[in-house]
């Protein structure tokens, strides 16, 4: 959902103490990066919301992360040389810089606003309840800052019945029917896919709604809300495949692609290892047939065309299994390659720190974090020819920026040192 606010005229003291604030932040890396100028609130923890804006941190946005007092709990997962640096936190949290705030308190809703004020982008990760609560919902935010995009990413959309529970990758995973899924396909139990899909799915898709949103605003001065429910996302990837006969109203079939969901749909037994081959549309079939010396089923109904071969899927992979277990992977690969037939090997994790190609293009670089050392990291798979993208500044100490970012934008720091004790006396009954 987005929907957006006319903006006013900023002051000429407004416009000039924004770019001056920017001009400090010390995050144009090259000055070339496609979104260099552009400042980002971070107001999201765990996987989903530091995802998207680690894409934006990626591609030059100047992205401040607002930690509470005990930082994101990403930082405590994972084998770690220190404390609070987890290696999940690492990767996501680059290109970003840490400010901690009480949000409960005055002084921290004050700098959080003032923050607010000079940014183009605030994205959260809180649930739509909270994040009123706080003070921090879209008519709230555009009311101090017309131009901002406000990017809320959650669970579920706030129009249904399921508006604001609590979610997570696995239950979403379960939700949009991934679990059962893999049953279908042959699993003994439900089983959830072995990577945060939903969160990265969600926070991918947040990533590229604020990047238009950005574009538009270059043409209509306008800020906008954006809500990016994980749900919705997540059905719509599902569906966009297994939609299939529902597609038509009455339905011609049922849901759910068969080839993808063919328990015989896996990697191939070698006579040595395993395989991964596509032996997919007509002419690909074709070559393989005469290759391995079985032209007479070129003309057996079951494999005449991808549509047969869709109808008898199960018998396609049965004889393709039986077929590529008479040979060596080797044998395989040579053989696929000498056809043009796609094929490849099946790696373990490890296999892919030494695989040639990724060496060959650089993927993997090693930088030298200032607390942490040397790290393994990696960019971003896209290559930009007149930009200058993935300049991997590394993840922040918990509030290492805090005093740095505060006083760019106008605020005195001290004023988050002195009010939490005052608070606490307050409250002594």
């Amino acid at each position: 959902m987005l929907k957006t606010a006319q903006t006013n005229e900023n002051t000429a003291s407004e416009a000039h103490e924004k770019e001056a604030f920017r001009a400090n932040t010390g995050q144009n890396r090259s000055g070339a990066a496609p979104l260099a100028g552009v400042r980002v609130i971070d107001l999201s923890a765990v996987l989903m919301g530091p995802y998207a804006t680690q894409i934006l941190g990626d591609h030059g946005a100047d992205v401040v992360k607002i930690e509470s007092p005990e930082g994101d709990s990403t930082r405590a997962i994972g084998p770690a040389r220190h404390a609070g640096m987890g290696p999940m936190f690492l990767h996501l949290n680059r290109n970003k810089r840490s400010v901690v705030l009480d949000l409960k308190t005055p002084a921290g809703k004050a700098a959080m606003r003032r923050l607010l004020e000079t940014a183009d982008v605030f994205v959260h990760n809180l649930r739509p309840a909270s994040v009123a609560r706080l003070g921090f919902d879209y008519d709230s935010v555009a009311a101090i800052n017309p131009r901002i995009i406000w990017c809320g990413v959650y669970g579920y959309g706030e129009e249904g019945p399921y508006a604001g529970r609590p979610a997570y990758d696995d239950l979403i995973q379960g939700a949009v029917g991934v679990a059962a899924l893999q049953k279908r396909a042959g699993a003994e139990v439900p089983r959830y896919a072995p990577l945060n899909i939903a969160d990265r799915m969600t926070g991918l898709h947040a990533a590229h709604s604020v990047a238009m949103a950005l574009f538009a605003r270059e043409r209509t001065g306008r800020g906008c809300r954006i809500d990016i429910p994980m749900f919705e996302t997540m059905v719509g990837v599902v569906l966009s495949d297994h939609i299939y006969g529902r597609s038509f109203v009455p339905p011609t079939g049922e849901a759910g692609y068969s080839r993808l969901l063919s328990p015989s749909r896996r990697p191939y037994e070698t006579s040595d290892g395993y395989l991964c081959a596509m032996v997919y549309n007509d002419g690909q079939w074709q070559r393989f047939l005469r290759a391995i010396g079985r032209a007479d089923l070129l003309v057996d109904a079951r494999f005449a065309s991808l549509a047969s071969r869709t109808r008898h899927i199960d018998e396609v992979y049965g004889f393709l299994a039986q077929t590529l277990r008479t040979q060596s992977t080797a044998h395989w690969l040579d053989l696929f390659a000498r056809i043009d037939l796609p094929a490849g090997p099946v790696n373990t994790i490890e296999e892919l720190f030494d695989d040639p190609h990724l060496a060959a293009v650089g993927f993997f670089q090693q930088v030298e974090h200032p607390s942490e050392g040397p790290m393994l990291t990696f960019g971003t798979a896209a290559r930009w020819v007149g930009y200058e993208v993935g300049a991997l500044a590394p993840a922040p100490r918990l509030g290492e920026h805090t005093e740095e970012v505060l006083r760019e934008c106008g605020f005195d720091p001290n004023q988050l040192n002195n009010e939490p004790k005052q608070e606490k006396k307050e409250s002594k009954p």
